[in-house]
């Protein structure tokens, strides 16, 4: 598998597990969430059956779902397999990260009363060729350290003992998988728990203390809001789980509201959540201030409760603290948007970036079609503006102010491979990641710098006249001259080359692409001609 095809699959893997990743956490019922944990194994992560050993009330573990083979399902599913057992494997089996590999050569064949499952299957002559009797296990631990499962996976699709970087994929899963699956738990208790509380009011016409208890002491906050007169909307009610979330003392965070506390962009996703008399379907995810002054994400679930006539007392929200997962799921989108050695965003990104601004630049400089164009902004002959009626137009004219745009500054870095050579990959890397940080310093706020691949880079950015990005390319090229410190040597760079593509010269964002790196080897011919003259 060549280095391009491999990170492709990486990214096709990556953006897999966050799609899996998103279906798993948007499941409710702890059943569904063990076959979401199984099935996204499965589908999304390389391995032919995967199946969940969840740990029941006595401690000993029941194989609660399996995915991917019908035989695996019938020898396996509702298998309970000691405790004991389960810590002697993990304890001895051979650590690969957060994962334990269980190999047919470790001498732990024979794993007692744990359930086992060999497939029949013939042994590979790869050197790295997964053996029927190999296994592959994911502890599933909470961050508190608490563990509430295993997961077994099994079959590698491609035949081999999976890879590092495929490893880590599974041991992010894990992680997931173990926050999800304890989260049903606890919804699953708040559930039957919320069940048998409404079963008692209606009985009992409600008993307060009975609500007050499950209320204070539930695991995620909670909220009461009012719900009718001069109540509705008003937060009548926060629990201790939901003050030391956010920081607040329960009688400031009555006075203050969740939709104070809303951040100003998700404030009008609370909808029926501050008390509304129709009941909000499903959850919704926003973000909260906390007392430091940062936000934290959290996903809303509202229900209405009412008396034993029917009528509604208040609606009841329970606020679940999902930060972890948020930054989870940034990460996997910052990994597959940024270059993984200088940080900088990547082709894809920069491609995502360009397409974005294009529109701002298509045509002529100063504004999109149909929208009125900025004042510092030259107004081109012949363009169509729209204004009131009766309103008076005044154009500029054109040669008096620069007409700003999008400009792509194209930069190669001149005999880059001679330092690889010379002075070794790792090097390489070192010189890469200092240039990544020069251009970074050099531009201007708000210009994008990113990495292509190999020694190409390249400079995004708007508003920009023609005479201002010559003089960046230069400035740009200054910072490059100067040689660079790595690991006690001064490495010189030979130069670097610039070429420079304008939106108003380009059809589509590859176009800008195309043009920047035609003007980037002109000037390097030149250069090179220039230099042989001289010579």
């Amino acid at each position: 598998m060549t280095a391009e095809t491999e990170t492709h699959v990486r990214l096709a893997t990556l953006r897999l597990l966050n799609r899996v990743v998103a279906d798993l956490n948007a499941t409710r019922d702890l059943k569904d969430t063990l076959q979401a944990v199984v099935d996204g194994v499965v589908s999304g992560l390389g391995f032919g059956v995967a199946a969940v050993n969840l740990v029941r009330s006595d401690a000993d573990l029941e194989v609660a779902a399996v995915a991917g083979n019908d035989e695996l399902r019938k020898a396996m599913a509702g298998q309970i397999g000691s405790r004991e057992g389960w810590d002697r494997i993990l304890a001895t089996a051979e650590p690969w990260g957060p994962l334990r590999f269980l190999g047919h050569r470790s001498g732990l064949a024979d794993v007692g009363d744990v359930p086992s499952w060999i497939p029949d299957l013939p042994v590979g002559d790869h050197p790295e060729a997964w053996h029927p009797r190999d296994a592959l296990l994911a502890p599933l631990h909470t961050p508190e350290g608490e563990l509430v499962g295993v997961l077994s996976v099994d079959l590698p699709v491609d035949g081999l003992r999976p890879a590092p970087w495929r490893r880590e994929v599974l041991g992010m899963f894990a992680a997931q998988a173990a926050i999800a699956v304890d989260n049903a738990r606890l919804r699953s208790e708040m559930l039957r728990a919320v069940a048998r509380l409404e079963r008692e009011q209606l009985a009992l016409r409600a008993s307060e203390e009975s609500f007050r208890q499950a209320f204070e002491y539930a695991p995620s906050g909670m909220v009461m809001t009012g719900v009718r007169g001069h109540e509705q909307g008003q937060l009548l009610r926060a629990n201790d789980a939901l003050c030391r979330m956010l920081g607040y003392p329960a009688p400031v965070l009555k006075r203050l509201g969740l939709g104070a506390l809303a951040h100003p962009e998700d404030r009008p996703l609370l909808g029926g959540h501050l008390g509304g008399t129709v009941p909000v379907a499903g959850c919704t995810e926003l973000r909260l201030a906390r007392s430091d002054g940062t936000y934290r994400w959290v996903s809303l679930r509202t229900s209405q409760v009412a008396d034993g006539l029917g009528d509604l007392r208040f609606g009841l929200t329970h606020v679940e603290d999902i930060e972890d997962r948020k930054q989870r799921e940034q990460a996997l989108v910052h990994e597959a948007s940024h270059d993984p050695l200088t940080g900088l965003p990547n082709g894809r990104e920069l491609r995502a970036r360009l397409a974005a601004r294009f529109g701002l630049a298509t045509g002529v400089s100063g504004g999109p079609v149909g929208e009125p164009y900025a004042d510092e902004w030259a107004v081109p002959a012949g363009a169509i503006l729209s204004v009131p009626e009766g309103a008076v137009v005044v154009v500029d004219d054109p040669p008096a102010i620069e007409r700003r745009g999008v400009a792509l500054l194209f930069c190669d870095l001149d005999g880059f491979k001679h330092i690889n050579d010379n002075f070794g990959h790792h090097i390489g890397d070192v010189v890469l990641k200092a240039v990544a940080e020069r251009l970074t310093a050099a531009v201007r706020e708000g210009d994008t710098v990113a990495r292509l691949g190999g020694d190409e880079f390249v400079v995004l950015a708007d508003g920009i006249g023609r005479e201002e990005a010559e003089e960046m390319a230069v400035r740009l090229r200054r910072a490059l001259s100067v040689p660079i410190p790595a690991e006690g040597l001064a490495v010189p760079l030979e130069g670097a080359s610039f070429g420079i593509g304008w939106a108003e010269e380009a059809a589509e964002p590859e176009d800008l692409l195309r043009i920047a790196d035609e003007h980037m080897y002109a000037n390097k011919r030149r250069r090179d001609r220039a230099q042989r003259r001289a010579g």
